[in-house]
């Protein structure tokens, strides 16, 4: 199903591994890449906002997407992110990446200001054009752009985009996007809603905490999208006790606080660097991050 779909089922956004001098750590990300795929994640997305694309040179950006292509085993899609400031930038990623023999790109709307309506039309058309199936990425939080269900609904109208990664944290949108563009397959964009957004009829996840908890994120997502009631009581169980970790995927921090995660869960494929702007979380706010992941680890989940 995902061969045809490829933005189906668990895709991960890959947090990316830097040396210490703040250096791309490539063969880290390699096996990154490789350890994801072995415990069941379908595909790999590259580029997004938790590979901290935005402090990448365009050399660097696209030397991560052949090295997830290199990585990734036979079945396991990659789809890179495209996002840019700019729809020039983001035309030559996803021209890149057809070059790779992408499946799919995951795309922002512009987001070096607040764009209008029609700027971002134009955006996703120059993108679409490429010839790859787009899955638009909404995150209003950071980009200031909000791809609004009936925005959506235009976008899909016009045959520019696939699917949506829904980040917004609003549940009430999944039913929005169903009732304005019906056929536009709708993936959960942040980790907190996973149980939501699945028995809602979600057919992907874009994830983040899965690069930290590979095994027990992907269960909870196939018990909420399972479809099953009695699956969804065991989806609410795990998601009670997942919770207070997957809420840090939300938060302004949450590069550095799957970073950090990841490393107390032994899934961190190097060190935790990020590149500035990111700075060290504050001391506080580590040793929450470490608590809440130590109790996930504790009840078992990995």
């Amino acid at each position: 199903m995902t061969s045809n779909k490829p933005w189906l089922g668990v895709n991960l956004a890959t947090t990316l591994p830097f040396h210490e001098d703040y250096s791309v750590a490539y063969d880290a990300y390699a096996d990154h890449v490789q350890a994801m795929s072995a415990a069941g994640v379908n595909g790999i997305i590259p580029n997004g906002s938790l590979g901290e694309y935005q402090t990448l040179t365009e050399e660097e950006r696209q030397r991560v997407v052949t090295t997830a292509f290199e990585a990734a085993p036979e079945g396991v899609n990659v789809i890179p992110g495209v996002g840019a400031y700019g729809a020039f930038e983001s035309v030559r990623h996803a021209e890149h990446a057809a070059e790779n023999g992408a499946p799919a790109v995951m795309l922002l709307p512009p987001n070096a200001y607040r764009a209008s309506d029609d700027e971002v039309m134009d955006h996703f058309r120059r993108v679409a054009a490429v010839g790859l199936p787009v899955l638009a990425y909404n995150n209003p939080i950071d980009t200031k752009v909000d791809l609004r269900p009936d925005l959506l609904a235009r976008l899909y109208d016009e045959g520019l985009i696939v699917s949506v990664k829904e980040f917004s944290g609003d549940v009430r949108n999944a039913y929005a996007i169903r009732e304005q563009a019906p056929g536009l397959d709708v993936s959960i964009g942040s980790d907190d809603v996973v149980l939501e957004l699945g028995i809602n009829g979600a057919v992907g996840w874009v994830a983040g905490y899965t690069n930290a908890i590979p095994h027990s994120t992907i269960e909870l997502y196939e018990l909420s999208t399972s479809g099953d009631p009695e699956k969804w009581k065991r989806a609410h169980e795990i998601y009670r006790d997942l919770h207070a970790l997957l809420r840090w995927d939300s938060k302004h921090l949450f590069v550095q606080a799957i970073k950090l995660s990841q490393q107390v869960a032994g899934t961190a494929p190097a060190g935790i660097t990020t590149r500035p702007p990111r700075l060290a979380l504050p001391e506080q706010i580590r040793a929450q991050i470490i608590a809440d992941t130590e109790a996930v680890l504790a009840k078992g989940y990995r």
